[in-house]
């Protein structure tokens, strides 16, 4: 187990900037995910730290050991890939056993570990078989099971579940987190699913352009994002934001926008200017009703549903804005028709329109 630390790590491709000057303290034993769109740079940053990739500047720490020119195969590290990269012609024995082979482990380890390795992943019956009679979700536990048999300090995930169906993903995701659980040993996963993040990590670092916007547990990440892009990414469905102007009511901010008019608790976003143009984020499972005309409600025209068994997405139309809302799934709601929903208050979200930064 160890600690992993990057200290204003660059990455450039030509004049292209992958990575941008980042700082990540990844600690030991915990469960850290690098999060973000297509292109943001967080492969790049794992590649780094496997050592697939050079840095164009900065540092990289796995203990105390700054490792930035050791080769891969010497950084205690193990590295587990969206395409499993299984050997076609060896069975699931051999492709487990193989690195260690090359590092001359006697052969009464490699047996122990393997079965151990199998034992734990459940594919202990699955030994002599060859990756092409595996299932996906099979092929994903051997590729799990030869990180393992290595025993190293610091497991490294590249999207290891997007090849997977949406059923087999939630269960490897469950045996990835109770994994992690046994062993204890350091793991940064990459992935593009903030529902993985939001499930796996002990730590969350939302990445965009090169950049970590915010690095945080999933809660405070949801529940407090540092600026518009964090909240309209975590969070499924997304975020919605609404043009809104403050304005002042008896002492109380009041955020006026097309169609809607939400007033803040006492006391609550006192130091922000009047007339100021802002960003109102409301996250969809805030929005509740139908509900009857009053304060710190939004009417709407209803454009689609979905309804989901467990939950009803309804898509509208609040003053020419999009609006997405949670709802319960028993509530009847018609295509085209007229609804009133109330707005938690106190969970409502203010961005800066210029900055995107979080004003509240």
């Amino acid at each position: 187990m160890a600690e992993v630390t990057l200290t204003k790590v660059t990455k450039k491709f030509g004049d292209f900037v992958a990575v941008n000057d980042i700082d990540l303290k990844v600690g030991d034993a915990t469960f850290t995910v690098l999060v973000g769109p297509s292109g943001c740079g967080k492969t790049t940053t794992l590649r780094m730290i496997a050592g697939l990739e050079e840095t164009t500047q900065g540092e990289i720490r796995i203990e105390e050991r700054v490792v930035n020119r050791v080769p891969p195969k010497d950084r205690d590290i193990a590295m587990v890939f969206q395409n499993y990269a299984l050997y076609p012609h060896m069975d699931v024995y051999n492709n487990m056993a193989f690195g260690l082979k090359l590092r001359k482990i006697p052969k009464v380890e490699i047996r122990r570990r393997v079965h151990d390795a199998a034992a734990l992943l459940g594919i202990e019956d699955k030994l002599k078989s060859k990756p092409r009679a595996l299932s996906g979700g099979q092929r994903q536990r051997v590729a799990v099971g030869r990180a393992i048999v290595r025993d190293p300090k610091v497991f490294l995930f590249d999207e290891p579940l997007s090849n997977l169906d949406a059923k087999l993903r939630v269960q490897m995701r469950t045996e990835l987190e109770q994994l992690h659980h046994r062993l204890k040993t350091t793991t940064i996963y990459v992935t593009h699913d903030q529902v993985e993040a939001m499930t796996l990590g002990d730590k969350i670092a939302v990445m965009k352009d090169g950049v970590i916007h915010q690095y945080a547990s999933p809660q405070e990440t949801y529940d407090h994002p540092e600026n518009q892009f964090v909240g309209g990414f975590i969070g499924s469905p997304a975020m919605n934001f609404l043009n809104a102007r403050v304005g002042t009511e008896d002492g109380r901010v009041v955020l006026i926008g097309k169609g809607f008019r939400l007033v803040l608790p006492q006391g609550k976003g006192q130091d922000l200017p009047s007339e100021v143009e802002v960003i109102v984020g409301i996250r969809p499972e805030d929005l509740e009703g139908p509900a009857p005309d009053g304060e710190n409600t939004m009417e709407m025209r209803v454009q689609v549903t979905e309804p989901l068994g467990n939950e009803l997405l309804v898509y509208a139309d609040c003053g020419g804005e999009r609006v997405v809302a949670n709802l319960d799934p028993h509530r009847r709601v018609e295509v085209d028709s007229m609804i009133r929903l109330r707005v938690n208050i106190d969970t409502v979200h203010l961005f800066d329109r210029e900055s995107d930064q979080t004003l509240l």
